[in-house]
């Protein structure tokens, strides 16, 4: 392995757009460093796709900062995508539980901060001058832009996320950079799974009858962002199911042109 190869590290990478981003970029020839808790998926993943996997917690600086390290030791990275996130309970903002919330805030917020912090210098040290252009995905959600009952917690945290992306773009002005922003709508993860703590049935309820997203969908349009020539950014990429008009109104069952 050179220190010349292309490489993204990907946090999240046990499950769900994580573990697919890690495939697609393989796919395309990257090397790959994927990341998250979870040790035995991890491993699986490295199995299936010739990956470097490592264990981190994202909200932990010790575990970031080690993380980096392996990145540099491996020779560099162009990509980091922020992939680690999640969304816990469904309630009002009367009602919620505030563990929730900081846990929401911790992964979605604290973790984003940490990674992007700590992967900048080797984003910069791995950079040929004046031919390339490193990438900093973040993944928010479209909750991040339309807001919606029972979701406060998560909603805040997307929001927050997104504001730290419109930060970071100023603050990297003038370094080939790119801060790139992908908001999800309905993609069918483990996500649901996570939010109402394991409930099968509640979580599949939330994706009957809807085609929506898969991993692979969003996977593939963040290697698209990261693939452009250096001098384009696409700044944010809003991807939704066509049944998913907005968060308020989605259309079950299949879609039919009107007659």
């Amino acid at each position: 392995m050179t220190r010349d190869a292309k490489r993204a590290v990907v946090t999240g990478a046990s499950s769900g757009i994580g573990a697919a981003t890690v495939r697609r970029f393989r796919a395309r020839g990257w090397e790959v460093l994927g990341v998250a808790r979870r040790a035995d998926r991890l491993e699986a993943l490295a199995a299936e796709t010739g990956a470097e996997v490592m264990v981190v917690d994202v909200t932990d600086e010790a575990s970031v900062a080690a993380m980096a390290a392996r990145a540099t030791e491996l020779g560099g990275a162009h990509v980091v995508v922020n992939n680690a996130g999640g969304a816990f309970g469904l309630a009002s903002i009367e009602e919620s539980s505030v563990e929730d919330w900081r846990r929401m805030f911790e992964v979605n917020v604290i973790g984003l901060k940490l990674v992007t912090a700590a992967m900048l210098p080797v984003l910069r040290a791995s950079l040929a001058p004046e031919r390339d252009a490193a990438s900093i995905v973040n993944i928010t959600s479209v909750a991040a832009y339309s807001p919606y009952e029972l979701g406060a917690g998560y909603n805040a945290a997307k929001f927050a996320a997104r504001a730290v992306n419109a930060v970071l773009r100023l603050e990297l002005a003038g370094e080939p950079i790119r801060v790139i922003e992908i908001a999800p709508g309905l993609v069918n993860t483990e996500f649901s799974l996570v939010r109402f703590e394991g409930d099968r049935e509640r979580a599949d309820r939330v994706y009957e009858d809807i085609e929506v997203l898969k991993a692979e969908d969003v996977a593939d349009a963040i290697v698209h962002a990261c693939e452009q020539p250096p001098h384009i950014n696409l700044d944010m990429v809003y991807i939704k199911p066509v049944a998913q008009a907005a968060q308020h109104k989605i259309v079950r069952g299949p879609l039919k042109p009107r007659r």
